[in-house]
C-alpha cells in the first residue's frame, strides 16, 4: 500500500445539537478504492462532507497530502487534488454541457493533465450528443455522466462519490458501473464510493467501510464481505 493520501484521525461532527461522527478514523491510500457502506442515517455522507470541510461544525485531524486540512474551506480541499461527485449531481442548470465541462478544467496537483475534454467526452459519448444542452434538459442518468465528467476534468488524487446510482435506470446503471470500474483501476486516482446499494460498490471497490450510529464497526477486502452474506446482512440489512 502506497502512502496516505487521506488520513482522518479522531473525527467528530455536529448538524446543530445532532452529533452525527463519532470518533471516527479512516485512511486513504494513494490509489485506494473504497466502498463507504452503511444504513440511512448513519453518517456517511456526513462523513464525506467532512472530509471536503462542508460541515463546519467537526473535530479531529484531518491531513491531505501530508498537509493539516483539520479547518480548511471546501475551496482548500479540491485545492489539494480532491474532487467531489454529490448527491443529486450538482450540475449547473443553465451552463451548456461543453460549458460544464470546461469551467471545470485544470490539471492536477502534480501538473497531470490525464483528463482531457476528449478523453471525457470519449468516456461518456452520450455528452458528445448533447454538448449544446443545458444541464436542466438532461435525463438524470446524462446529469450524473456530466457530474462524473466534470469532476474527472479537474485531474483529481481522490474521488468522491456519493450516491451515484440514486434513481437511474438498470441500463444506466449498468453503463456507470462500467466507466467506474474503469475508474477505480486506473492506480493513479483514489475513490470513494458511498452507495446505497452495497454490492454495487463492493463489486466497484477494493476495500470495504462500514459505520453504523456515526462509527466505523467493520473493515475488510470488499471482495472478503461480498463473501460474508450474514455477516453483510448482519451490518446493513443486505443478504
Amino acid at each position: 500500500m502506497t502512502a496516505a493520501f487521506i488520513d482522518a484521525q479522531g473525527l467528530h461532527a455536529w448538524y446543530g445539537s445532532s452529533h452525527v461522527l463519532h470518533g471516527v478514523d479512516l485512511t486513504i491510500a494513494r490509489g485506494e478504492t473504497v466502498g463507504l457502506l452503511g444504513r440511512n442515517g448513519m453518517g456517511k455522507s456526513t462523513l464525506i462532507r467532512t472530509l471536503l470541510g462542508h460541515v463546519t461544525q467537526r473535530e479531529g485531524r484531518i491531513t491531505i497530502d501530508g498537509r493539516d486540512m483539520s479547518r480548511a474551506r471546501p475551496h482548500q480541499v479540491a485545492q489539494r487534488g480532491v474532487a467531489y461527485v454529490p448527491e443529486g449531481r450538482g450540475v449547473f442548470p443553465n451552463l451548456s454541457v461543453r460549458e460544464n465541462l470546461l469551467m471545470a478544467a485544470r490539471a492536477g496537483t502534480d501538473g497531470q493533465k490525464v483528463w482531457t475534454y476528449e478523453r471525457v467526452l470519449e468516456t461518456f459519448p452520450r455528452l458528445t450528443e448533447r454538448l449544446g444542452h443545458g444541464g436542466q434538459q438532461l435525463s438524470g442518468g446524462e446529469q450524473q455522466m456530466l457530474a462524473i465528467g466534470r469532476a474527472l476534468m479537474v485531474n483529481p488524487a481522490l474521488l468522491l462519490l456519493d450516491e451515484p446510482m440514486e434513481g437511474l435506470a438498470p441500463i444506466i446503471v449498468q453503463e456507470l458501473m462500467g466507466v467506474i470500474r474503469e475508474l477505480v483501476e486506473d492506480a493513479g486516482m483514489a475513490v470513494i464510493v458511498v452507495e446505497q446499494h452495497a454490492r454495487l460498490a463492493l463489486t466497484l471497490t477494493r476495500n470495504a467501510i462500514v459505520l453504523e450510529r456515526g462509527r466505523v464497526v467493520h473493515r475488510a477486502p470488499s471482495d472478503a464481505l461480498l463473501r460474508e452474506p450474514d455477516t453483510l446482512h448482519r451490518l446493513i440489512g443486505v443478504a
